[in-house]
């Protein structure tokens, strides 16, 4: 009965501080333009600016660049973990919630969890836009859901890391830095934008060994073909692995602060 009730204890709690995380996101507008703002502006700067000289046209460049799209928001939204746990931390949040009878991991708990919610609304406005600049693909919407899922998890999945980032980190600046820059780096030396053949012979090396580049390489296989790929399994276990890896290290972290 004791560890029933704790275990609703902590669920209770960790459903509360993602709330309140999820509130705070829509009331930031730097965080509220990571899932909202940023997706639809870039699908249409890329498509409409490059569209042309990439593929020859926009639509021609819209299978392309949606998932190339989702997968940097994907990135973008995550990244907004380390910098909240770090204000939350420099501004004495998380001294306050110690003096609450709530579960010690709830406040952690709580922000990767609500990051849950963020990837959920960056994902329907990434795919959303995409949509209504012409993106038709031919497999059917259960596919669409797939392809959502395992870019929401993904991107969940890189929240851990960036959460030990913000964690480990002495500023809120220095965690939006490292954010920008891995964001960067990863979006744009990938396939998310052009295709691999197009680079020097360096740089598709670099690509190759992108993680994102499997990412997105696995979900425009299972667009193309409406199936479950061997290259979909690979990202499945790769994400599986972050977590299994930087879970532990992110909670240790979090109890040593």
């Amino acid at each position: 009965m004791t560890i029933q009730t704790h275990n609703s204890n902590v669920l209770m709690n960790t459903s509360t501080m993602a709330y309140r995380n999820l509130l705070k996101t829509m009331h930031n507008p730097d965080q509220f333009m990571d899932v909202i703002v940023q997706p639809v502006m870039f699908m249409l700067m890329f498509g409409y600016l490059f569209g042309g000289a990439i593929a020859g046209g926009v639509q021609a460049y819209l299978p392309t660049i949606v998932p190339g799209i989702l997968i940097q928001t994907m990135l973008s939204a995550a990244s907004g973990s380390g910098s909240q746990i770090r204000e939350d931390l420099d501004s004495g949040v998380f001294d306050r919630f110690k003096s609450l009878p709530m579960a010690h991991i709830a406040p952690l708990a709580g922000q990767l969890f609500g990051d849950v919610l963020r990837l959920i609304i960056a994902t329907i406005t990434s795919l959303t836009t995409g949509y209504f600049m012409g993106w038709r693909p031919e497999v059917g919407f259960g596919w669409i859901v797939v392809i959502g899922l395992l870019a929401i998890l993904t991107g969940w999945a890189l929240s851990w890391l960036f959460a030990l980032v913000g964690l480990l980190a002495k500023h809120a600046e220095t965690v939006q830095s490292f954010s920008l820059m891995t964001m960067l780096v990863l979006s744009f030396m990938s396939n998310a934008f052009v295709p691999l053949k197009s680079l020097t012979k360096p740089l598709q090396v670099i690509a190759r060994f992108n993680p994102v580049t499997g990412v997105i390489t696995a979900i425009r296989q299972i667009l193309a073909t409406g199936s479950w790929t061997q290259s979909a399994l690979l990202v499945l276990v790769f994400d599986l692995s972050i977590v299994v890896v930087f879970a532990p290290l992110t909670v240790w972290a979090y109890d040593r602060n």
